[in-house]
Formats: C-alpha cells, sequence, structure tokens
C-alpha cells in the first residue's frame, strides 16, 4: 500500500518528537486517524471538546517543547480557539491540524466550511493550508520549526480529500531543527549595564519566565549586588527556590513585600519579563530592561537601558565585571518587611475554617506540604490562582501552569491531562474553581478514560469569586 499524505503527516510528526495528538475525531480527520492508529508511533487521545484538547496540548508543549492537537471542520476549528489563543499568548510551541472540507467544495459555502487563515489569523505565527499534497510537507516542517522559534501556534489547514492521496516527495527538509544560539548585548552594552548597576544602592532584580533557566545566575548577581529580588506569577516556580534575596511575587495577586522593594529601589532591572501591569512597575527610578526581543522593551515602563538578550547567557557575561558591593542595609530592610507580610499571610492558614466552610488559604498550604517535590500544578483563572501563587512554595522541581497572559476560566482540568500524559510519574494535582471546572465538565471522561491520577482540587465558593471582588 502507498503511503499516503496522512501517513508522511504522521511520520513528520513522530520525527520531531510528537507523542500524541489531542483531539476529537470527525469525517475530515479520519484518515488522520487511521494513520496514527496504523502507526503505531503516536498516540491519539479523544479529548471531549476541543478547547480541551488545546489546552492540554499547551501544558504539554509547555513542559516537554512541543505538542499537537486537531479539529476537524468547521465547529471542531471553533472550538480549537480558545485553547490556541492561551497557548500563543504563553509562548507554548503548538502545531494545530485543521482538517478541512474536501478543496472540490472551497468557496461554496458548503456544509462546515470555514475559513481557516482568517479564523486561526490572531492566535497563530504560521497559519496555512495546504491544497495539494506536494505543500503539506513544507508546510509542516514549516509550521513545527515556526513554532519551535518563535513560541506559539502554528496551524495546518489540511483538507480532507488531500489526505488521502498517495504522499509526494519534496526538495526541501522535512526534518526539523532546534539550534540554541548564544544571545547577550555587546561589549559596549554590557559595559554600560554594569557601571549602572554599580552606580546604584538600591537595586531590585525583577525577573519574569525569561528568567526560569537562569536561577542560579540571578542569586549570584543579586549576591553582588545585595539587591532583592522579585518575581511575576510565571517565573515564581523558577526564581523563588534557595534564594535568600527574594521578596515574593508583586502584579494583581502579589505581595506588599515585592511591590514596597520595587518602590524604594533607584535601579529596577527587568528581566525576561513582559510584566503587563504598568501600574506597579514606579516611574521615578531607573530601569533598565532585557529581553530577546528588542520589540518588547519600553512598552511596560519608562525603561533607560534596553537590551537583548537572553538572561543566562548576559548575566552569566555581566558576573565577572560586577564588583561584590558591601553596603547591605536596603536588602537587610526590604527582607525585615518580607518576614512581617509571610506572618501576616500564616494568620489566614492558621485560621482554618470550620465544618463545610474551610478556608481556601488553610488547604492551599496544606496541599503545599503534602504535594511531591516536584509535582505539576495547574491553576484556574480567578481565585485559585491567588491560592496557588501565595500559597504554593516552589522547590527547584515543581511546575506551575496557568493561564497567565490570557485569563481564561476553565484551564486547570484540561492543563492536568496534558501534564499526566506527558510527565507520567510525576504528581498532577489540578486546583480548579467551582466556575472553572464547570465549563469544561465533560473531559473528567477523557482522565476516567486514560485512567490518569490527576489530583483535582474544586474550590467551592459558589461564585465567580475573582469577578465578585472586581464588582
Amino acid at each position: 500500500m502507498a503511503k499516503n499524505v496522512a501517513d508522511q503527516l504522521v511520520e513528520m510528526l513522530v520525527s520531531a518528537g510528537i507523542k500524541r495528538i489531542y483531539a476529537v475525531t470527525g469525517d475530515s480527520l479520519n484518515e488522520v486517524n487511521d494513520a496514527v492508529r496504523r502507526s503505531g508511533e503516536i498516540q491519539w487521545i479523544h479529548v471531549r471538546h476541543e478547547e480541551a484538547g488545546a489546552y492540554a496540548a499547551a501544558a504539554e508543549a509547555e513542559l516537554t517543547g512541543l505538542a499537537c492537537c486537531a479539529g476537524s471542520s468547521g465547529p471542531g476549528h471553533v472550538h480549537l480557539i480558545n485553547g490556541l489563543y492561551d497557548a500563543h499568548r504563553a509562548g507554548a510551541p503548538v502545531i494545530a491540524i485543521a482538517s478541512t472540507i474536501a478543496t472540490t467544495e472551497y468557496g461554496t459555502g458548503y456544509f462546515q466550511e470555514t475559513n481557516t487563515i482568517k479564523l486561526f489569523d490572531d492566535c497563530s505565527h504560521y497559519n496555512q493550508v495546504a491544497t495539494t499534497p506536494k505543500q503539506m510537507p513544507r508546510m509542516l516542517q514549516s509550521a513545527i520549526q515556526a513554532a519551535l522559534h518563535q513560541k506559539g501556534v502554528a496551524v495546518l489547514g489540511l483538507p480532507g480529500d488531500i489526505t488521502s492521496m498517495d504522499a509526494e516527495e519534496i526538495l526541501t527538509a522535512t526534518q526539523n531543527f532546534n539550534p540554541v544560539p548564544v544571545i547577550k548585548p555587546s561589549d559596549t552594552d554590557m559595559q554600560v549595564l554594569a557601571a549602572a548597576l554599580s552606580e546604584h544602592k538600591k537595586i531590585t532584580l525583577f525577573c519574569g519566565i525569561g528568567a526560569a533557566g537562569a536561577h542560579d545566575e540571578v542569586v549570584a548577581l543579586a549576591k553582588k549586588l545585595h539587591a532583592t529580588v522579585a518575581y511575576s506569577f510565571r517565573a515564581k516556580m523558577d526564581i523563588q527556590y534557595d534564594n535568600p534575596n527574594e521578596v515574593g511575587m508583586t502584579g494583581l495577586l502579589g505581595l506588599p513585600s515585592a511591590y514596597h522593594a520595587m518602590h524604594e529601589s533607584d535601579l529596577i532591572f527587568l528581566l525576561g519579563t513582559d510584566f503587563p501591569y504598568a501600574n506597579f512597575i514606579p516611574g521615578d527610578c531607573t530601569i533598565i530592561q532585557l529581553d530577546t526581543k528588542p520589540e518588547r522593551i519600553g512598552r511596560r515602563a519608562k525603561v533607560d537601558i534596553g537590551l537583548c538578550g537572553t538572561v543566562k547567557d548576559t548575566l552569566e557575561a555581566l558576573l565577572p565585571l560586577i564588583e561584590q558591593k558591601k553596603d547591605d542595609s536596603f536588602l537587610k530592610e526590604q527582607l525585615e518587611f518580607y518576614t512581617e507580610v509571610k506572618t501576616k499571610m500564616q494568620t489566614y492558614v492558621d485560621d482554618t475554617g470550620e465544618t463545610d466552610n474551610i478556608h481556601p488559604e488553610y488547604v492551599s498550604s496544606i496541599i503545599d506540604q503534602l504535594a511531591a517535590d516536584d509535582a505539576i500544578f495547574t491553576v484556574d483563572t480567578g481565585m485559585s490562582c491567588v491560592w496557588g501563587a501565595r500559597y504554593i512554595n516552589a522547590t527547584g522541581k515543581r511546575k506551575m501552569i496557568g493561564s497567565f497572559n490570557h485569563g481564561s476560566m476553565a484551564n486547570a482540568m484540561p492543563q492536568g491531562i496534558g501534564a499526566a500524559l506527558s510527565c507520567p510519574g510525576r504528581q498532577v494535582i489540578a486546583l480548579c474553581g467551582d466556575g472553572g471546572i464547570s465549563m469544561l465538565l465533560g473531559d473528567l471522561a477523557t482522565i476516567a478514560q486514560y485512567k490518569l491520577p490527576v489530583k483535582i482540587v474544586v474550590f467551592n465558593n459558589r461564585s465567580l469569586g475573582m469577578v465578585k471582588l472586581e464588582m
């Protein structure tokens, strides 16, 4: 039997490291589904709603580097949208296969016809439709490259009739490439940076998710400068642990200590962050921003010095240029305030509540104590994020995934599906809101079908708690 386009698709996905496809099967996906069965090297995960499949794929991508979901023509495409928006805004490399109606019916208003180019345009880096067998492998290779290196969603539209046709070889590459460059500022910029840090006495390093792989370098720089270290929610699990200079999170869910330290600083060094809340960043001090995407520099704060580089590469080059500072009075003052803040937070834990009215702070604290050192937490948007942000602590091995950029409800449970499948053997704990879990309740059946050991904790406050507070 000759290899068809669907077989070629599956082969390329396997070669790229894809282990499973999250999807609801449908007629335009039938050939792909059957190719997965014939291959035996990739798993078809039958979710109950495509949005849940997109969330699961996004979680897997955050944990492993690349994942795949699929939706069949019409409603299947639309159902993917919210989960793909979340993945794209989180920078999670996800390949979305959008199977479509037959090419012979394009432009006729046919049953379940959608324009995938228009539909996915705002939530993808790559978005094309293969209308001949020869286009598919070239487009898929480009899609995977875009997802990996632009960090986000890549959509391949694939008509059902094309998937059944004989595969054709192409002259360009079908494998994928993932080179890791060294990115740091120029020598001149490094000297400017070192001079600015040396001149100021009250310094806070504010870390975003871009600092995730640079924990040791951040701690080393903070010690040399006697600087405080604050961080965003996404960066907590990567920066908080084994960090004697940390003063917690800032932002809507943050702590007074981080806000206080930043507003008492005469220099703030923004490390790999696109932190959106400009009103939490002071405007009366020197601000330096480091990012791999220079187009982001200055859009959240009044930046004085903008630099391009990864946090790890830049700090490795910077550390030899920095002399050890002696005055640690600013650091000591901020750490004392942080201790007071943590003492006040503990009072909410000590007040455990009563029967049928357990306080969520207490529950979260107990979960933190009982969870494995390498547990993966997923948190619903809303009050579940508050409890996760304030009472789940980092160990250096734990991960926390949420809808931190897109801010969607209902993400925690399906993200738990992706985490459990991609990281078997690791404890997965989904901190769900009663409003969030009810939106995609059907995919509890997916957890049961695949016997996934996801621990689901539902914070039942009988309301949309965060919205209630905002009202």
